[in-house]
C-alpha cells in the first residue's frame, strides 16, 4: 500500500489495483482552479495507469464530500469559467475515456458543483447524514453539469424541482429517486467503499471498459445505430475487448468450471 498525505488539497491512497482519491481542502473541501487541475492530474493518471482497476472518491473530514465552487477563490479573482484543467471541474466530469469504475463515497454535503462530481462518478455510496443541494438557482447562476446529467439519472419533474428550487434533500430521498447505490452508517463508508472497489477490482478491467464506452456512446444514439457501432466493432474498447486474451480467458474458465485470471489485455 502507498500513501500521499503531503500538502497537496488532493490525498491519494493506493492499495493493489485501487486508488483511494481524498478532496482534503478545510474547512469545506471547495474546489477552486488549482485544485480542480490537481484532481485532473490525479484522474488521468489513475486512467492511465494499467495497474490500476478502481477509484474511490471521498472528502476530508466529516461534514463535506464537496460543495463544489470556491465562491470565495472566485471573490479573489477564479473566474468561473477559468481553466480547470484536464477533465473539466473535478478533474472527473469531462475527461475523456474514462473507461474504469470509479465509486464516490459521499461523506457528508455534496452541495452544487459537489453533486455534479458524485454524478461523474458510477456508483454513489452515501452515509446516512450526507445531503445534495443544488443551490446555484439563489446564487442566481446555473448548475450546468446537473441540467445535463439530473434529468437523465432521475423522474424528470423531480430533477426540475430541485434544479429550479435548489431545496435540500437527504440520502434516503436520494436512495428513493436511485440517485445513490446505497446508504451507510457514517463509521461504515469507507469499508463498504473497499468493499464494492475490491469487487469491481476482481472483474474483468476490459470489459469494464467497453460497458463504459457502450453507455457513453449510447446516451443520444438510438438502439439500432448504437448496436451497429458494437457489432461491427466501431467503439475500440470493444474491439480491444474481441480480439484479447481475457475473451478467451473467461470462455475457458467458463468452460473448465473455475475462476477466470483477468490480466488486462
Amino acid at each position: 500500500m502507498s500513501e500521499d498525505t503531503g500538502s497537496s488539497p488532493v490525498k491519494t491512497r493506493r492499495d493493489g489495483a485501487i486508488l483511494e482519491v481524498t478532496l482534503d481542502r478545510p474547512k469545506a473541501n471547495a474546489i477552486d482552479l488549482a485544485t480542480s487541475k490537481v484532481m485532473g492530474e490525479v484522474f488521468r493518471d489513475f486512467r492511465d495507469d494499467p495497474d490500476l482497476r478502481v477509484a474511490i472518491l471521498t472528502g476530508g473530514g466529516e461534514k463535506f464530500f464537496c460543495p463544489g465552487w470556491d465562491l470565495k477563490a472566485a471573490a479573489d479573482g477564479d473566474a468561473v469559467d477559468g481553466d480547470y484543467g484536464v477533465g473539466g471541474f473535478g478533474g472527473l466530469q469531462e475527461l475523456r475515456d474514462m473507461n474504469k469504475p470509479v465509486i464516490a463515497a459521499g461523506n457528508g454535503i455534496a452541495c452544487g458543483g459537489g453533486l455534479e462530481l458524485a454524478l461523474s462518478a458510477d456508483m454513489i455510496i452515501a452515509a446516512d447524514h450526507a445531503t445534495f443541494p443544488l443551490p446555484e438557482i439563489r446564487s442566481g447562476t446555473v448548475a450546468d453539469a446537473a441540467s445535463v446529467k439530473l434529468p437523465k439519472r432521475i423522474p424528470y419533474h423531480i430533477a426540475m424541482e430541485l434544479l429550479l428550487t435548489g431545496r435540500w434533500f437527504d440520502a434516503e430521498e436520494a436512495n428513493r429517486w436511485g440517485l445513490v447505490n446505497e446508504i451507510v452508517a457514517a463509521d461504515q463508508l469507507m469499508d463498504r467503499a473497499w468493499e464494492q472497489a475490491r469487487l469491481l477490482a476482481s472483474g474483468p478491467p476490459l470489459v469494464y471498459a467497453a460497458i463504459k464506452e457502450i453507455v457513453r456512446d449510447a446516451e443520444d444514439s438510438k438502439f439500432q445505430d448504437a448496436m451497429n457501432r458494437i457489432t461491427k466493432r466501431q467503439l475500440r474498447s470493444v474491439d480491444v475487448l474481441y480480439d484479447s486474451e481475457d475473451q478467451l480467458e473467461g470462455a475457458r474458465a467458463f468452460a473448465e468450471k473455475r475462476d477466470p485470471v483477468w490480466k488486462g489485455r
